[in-house]
Formats: C-alpha cells, sequence, structure tokens
C-alpha cells in the first residue's frame, strides 16, 4: 500500500467517524480529493474493520461505523428508576387495603371515577395487589386484595395494623391530601367524614374521567374482561406452583383405594 492510497484510508476513516449519520459515496467524494477510488477505499476499510470492536457497515447506499454485533448485549445499561405513584394509584391502594376483598365497581363508588386500567396495571406490577377471587352475586365480579409484598413494604403484620383515622390526623395525612377526603367513612375505619379541601395539583388523567353511567354495557364489558383476565392469570400461576411443589406419592393412598379390589358381597 502506498503512502498516499494509506493517507487517503485515513482520511475516509476520520470522516466516517466524524459523521452523526451515515454517507453515502457521493457525499464522501465530495470531501475527499478528486479522483479518490471511494468504493475500493470503503471495500477495503469494510475489511480491516471486520474483526475489530466496530464495523464499517453499508445501509443500502450509505455508510457508517456501528458497534460489532457479539459486543451489543455488553452495553446494555440497568438502571433502576424510581416512578412516583398518581394519585390515582395511591387512592386505589388504600380503598383496597381498608376494604379488601373489594370489587371494582366498589372501589369506583368510593373514588367516584372510573378507574383506569393503567392504575391496576401499575399496582399489578409493583406486586401489591392481587385478584382474590370473584364474590358470590350476580354477576360474579372479581375482588381484589392486598398481596404479602404489601405488608412487607410498608412493615405491616397484617391489614389490622393499618393506621386509624386518629393516627392519620396525627400524622397530618388526612390534611395533606384532599382525596383521602374523599374516603370518608367508607375509607378509613372507624372515622367521621373529613372535609372536602381543594383539588391537588398532581393529579392524574383517570382523576379527569367522568364517572361512568351505569348502563354503560361495553365499557362495563371490558372491565369485566380485564379482571377474568388477571384473574384466570393468577390462578394459572397459582396451579402451576402447586403442581411443581407437589412430590411423588402424595396421592398414593387415594391411588391405591382405587385400585383396591372390592370385597364381594357375601352370598345368602
Amino acid at each position: 500500500m502506498t503512502d498516499d492510497r494509506y493517507q487517503l484510508l485515513r482520511l475516509l476513516e476520520a470522516i466516517l467517524f466524524a459523521s452523526t449519520e451515515p454517507l453515502d459515496e457521493k457525499e464522501l467524494a465530495g470531501r475527499m480529493p478528486e479522483g479518490a477510488d471511494i468504493n475500493g477505499l470503503l471495500q477495503e476499510l469494510k475489511d480491516h474493520y471486520a474483526n475489530r470492536g466496530v464495523h464499517l457497515l453499508a445501509f443500502e447506499d450509505r455508510w457508517a461505523f456501528r458497534t460489532a454485533p457479539d459486543l451489543a448485549p455488553k452495553f446494555h445499561i440497568e438502571r433502576e428508576v424510581v416512578r412516583k405513584m398518581s394519585r390515582a394509584a395511591i387512592e386505589t391502594l388504600a380503598i383496597i387495603a381498608y376494604h379488601q376483598p373489594v370489587t371494582r365497581a366498589e372501589i369506583e363508588e368510593i373514588r367516584g371515577v372510573v378507574i383506569s386500567k393503567g392504575t391496576l396495571d401499575m399496582l399489578l406490577e409493583i406486586g401489591w395487589i392481587r385478584p382474590k377471587g370473584r364474590r358470590e352475586t350476580p354477576g360474579r365480579p372479581v375482588t381484589w386484595a392486598t398481596t404479602d409484598a404489601f405488608l412487607e413494604h410498608f412493615g405491616l403484620e397484617s391489614c389490622d395494623a393499618l393506621p386509624g383515622v386518629e393516627e392519620l390526623k396525627a400524622a397530618g395525612l388526612l390534611d395533606a391530601r384532599a382525596t383521602v377526603a374523599t374516603l370518608g367513612t367508607q375509607g378509613l375505619p372507624n372515622g367521621a367524614p373529613v372535609a372536602e379541601e381543594a383539588d391537588d395539583e398532581e393529579g392524574n388523567i383517570s382523576d379527569m374521567l367522568t364517572q361512568r353511567e351505569d348502563d354503560d354495557p361495553e365499557a362495563q364489558a371490558a372491565d369485566d374482561a380485564y379482571d377474568a383476565e388477571v384473574l384466570r392469570r393468577v390462578e394459572q400461576e397459582e396451579g402451576s406452583d402447586e403442581e411443581e411443589g407437589a412430590g411423588p406419592g402424595e396421592n398414593d393412598d387415594e391411588l391405591s383405594d382405587s385400585v383396591k379390589p372390592k370385597a364381594a358381597a357375601p352370598s345368602d
């Protein structure tokens, strides 16, 4: 390789590295000395980087350096992002904690607005709520309850240890958020209704929704389908855990009884 070609390769390499986007051969030719063999230089540079940490790749007729595919997983960075719970999620969690097992309709009646799917999704993802089962009433609605992870996170032995009205007042929590006042005696045990305050500026889009009409069958059907699907997944997971935990021989007695020959009836 002559010194001139080597210098052309260096220049081409520098141009590609400095570019913020892929360049086609026409653009490269405009930045290289006149008469330079752009295509040949690109192929030579591509071969040179074939076993390096970065590769020279062609995207149709445009060229750019990219990280070698086998090294890409090494650049994945996991960061723990702390997400602030929305007011709607806090209210929903409080209602479930104090009223469990509680249905979606009961939560919406207390809050006065429709529960958005995202609110339940957030609480489910955190692991603080779960479907408890179905209530034996017309329609058999799915009920919701808190989990052991909820108790563990808040340092509670059981839901009976949840603070009452007087404790919340002493801590200043009842005056801090106007939305707690909407719970009144329904949301808090052994307490009187709390005076209303102005709306909190930190709201959630679900708070802006108007209350759904009771005769809206499509919305009700969608909510029921969502609750039923979550309940199905939870029951399926619990069923698989039980099957894995069941050891061989647990049903031996039951099996042996089923295969035992029955005694012949005494003859007259």
